[in-house]
């Protein structure tokens, strides 16, 4: 025994970086929703680059530890407790056997990662160890965790705590500007529409899950009304016939038949994970030379 959940949280599942090349078989990437979070969180640890972690989507989440290890905590900025002790978010801990860990109120941001000093000794299915609902894949038995599941690890000795610097800490915000990469069927969506895209504020409605992001705003018309199936990468923009965006996440089907303006430029897509329903986006353009050279740059302060 390692790690046990004493209650049954609402939304908490194993997820690491997702599996690829499976898209032809209909599996899905999945993953963690915010990379920025897990990766430092990893990077505190000094675990592995893909090491897996448990992603908390809300509220009131108890563990207890049966072997001592180190973890970290960061993401959403929410309520830590261990043994009833208050303790704060972006940080390591040293905790030993019989400890309580206790994810109280998220605070600012949506979702809270979880990792263990080189992670939850677990089998991989398609090479990650990623939990995706609707498939039956991964984490324990391919479900959410719940009361009385035990996530194995392997003891580890007391070291120094470490914590992020405040300034490397995100100040997660009720409005977002995404950048996106013009792509797809953007010949489709005439300027007038592109215009009215970029120039408007959407709401992010309660259709927010890890399959997308769907908004509420100006109505955008294309030009056709479908197409034939297609692959969807992870941030592309579908406009279905309401005119209403939805941005794909991690968990998006494989393929889809609507047309699709762009795609957001996935670190910001990372920042939208911990978006609540009701905060507002925009939407700016970026070419996608300097995408790749954000991106590139984003990875190089892990590596």
């Amino acid at each position: 025994m390692s790690l046990e959940i004493i209650n049954n949280p609402i939304l908490a599942t194993i997820q690491d970086l997702g599996r690829y090349s499976y898209s032809h078989i209909g599996v899905t990437n999945s993953g963690v929703m915010d990379e920025y979070a897990y990766f430092y969180a990893n990077k505190m640890l000094s675990n592995p680059f893909n090491t897996n972690t448990i992603e908390i989507s809300f509220s009131n989440v108890i563990f207890k530890a049966h072997l001592d290890t180190q973890i970290a905590i960061t993401g959403a900025i929410c309520e830590v407790f261990i043994n009833d002790i208050p303790k704060e978010c972006w940080h390591t801990y040293h905790v030993k056997s019989g400890d309580i860990i206790k994810i109280g109120k998220i605070i600012e941001g949506a979702r809270v990662y979880l990792c263990v000093k080189d992670g939850f000794d677990i089998k991989k299915e398609f090479g990650s160890n990623s939990t995706t609902l609707k498939e039956n894949l991964g984490g324990i038995d391919g479900q959410k965790l719940k009361k009385g599941d035990i996530l194995p690890y392997k003891a580890f000795p007391k070291v120094h705590n470490k914590r992020l610097k405040k300034e490397y800490i995100p100040i997660y915000e009720d409005e977002l500007t995404l950048r996106v990469i013009l792509s797809y069927q953007e010949e489709n969506f005439s300027k007038e529409e592109q215009d009215k895209f970029f120039s408007n504020t959407y709401t992010i409605t309660n259709e927010f899950n890890r399959m997308g992001c769907k908004l509420n705003g100006e109505p955008i018309v294309c030009d056709i009304n479908g197409i034939i199936s297609e692959g969807i990468s992870f941030g592309a923009i579908q406009i279905p016939s309401d005119g209403q965006p939805i941005i794909l996440l991690k968990d998006r089907q494989t393929i889809g038949g609507y047309p699709k303006i762009g795609s957001v430029f996935s670190v910001d897509c990372f920042k939208l994970a911990q978006m609540k329903i009701g905060s507002k986006v925009r939407f700016e353009e970026i070419d996608i030379n300097s995408a790749q050279e954000r991106l590139r740059k984003f990875y190089s302060i892990f590596s």
